[in-house]
């Protein structure tokens, strides 16, 4: 760096994961590597990629947080916390089970009320088999009326001489 009037940076990484850095004099790390972007035309890393990278940890974190909060709503790892601590898991878990047993209520009124225009239903059903019942035993006996008033109007119309006598013997056997 000193001979030939060049900026020169080094990065070790030893195998304990310490890092150390060499920088010339008159430069810094961060100075070095954006030269090298801009001569090279390659990004090594833009803010975005930066920003992505911290609302990754924040999203893992926020995660382990709920999943956290998860298990002690499922009852799990609660020896751990203090009273006031567990006075904001009780009230959630009461809103939730205010909030079942209201869906719940909902849900059997509307069940209720199904059942009942069911009901009425069958009742209306029930009220039209019955008259078509009584109207087509009405129409049997007023058919049975007919037959019986027809046959009584066929047999008076018949001449005597087709009519079975039956005491009668027959003549021609007499020969």
């Amino acid at each position: 760096s000193v001979l030939c009037d060049a900026q020169v940076s080094l990065v070790i990484f030893s195998s304990l994961g310490r890092i150390s850095e060499f920088c010339s004099p008159a430069t810094s790390l961060p100075k070095i590597l954006e030269k090298y972007q801009t001569n090279s035309g390659k990004k090594l890393w833009d803010a975005k990629h930066e920003n992505l990278s911290m609302e990754i940890d924040r999203i893992k974190k926020e995660n382990d947080n709920m999943q956290i909060e998860l298990r002690h709503l499922k009852g799990e790892d609660l020896n751990s916390l203090s009273p006031k601590e567990l006075i904001p898991i009780e009230d959630a878990l009461e809103n939730g089970l205010i909030g079942v047993r209201d869906k719940q209520s909902e849900i059997m009124k509307m069940m209720k009320k199904k059942g009942r225009l069911i009901e009425e239903e069958n009742q209306k059903l029930t009220y039209m088999l019955h008259h078509q019942q009584l109207a087509m035993e009405g129409n049997v006996r007023e058919l049975e009326q007919d037959y019986q008033q027809k046959n009584r109007e066929y047999a008076s119309q018949m001449p005597i001489s087709f009519r079975v006598q039956p005491i009668q013997p027959n003549l021609q056997e007499a020969k």
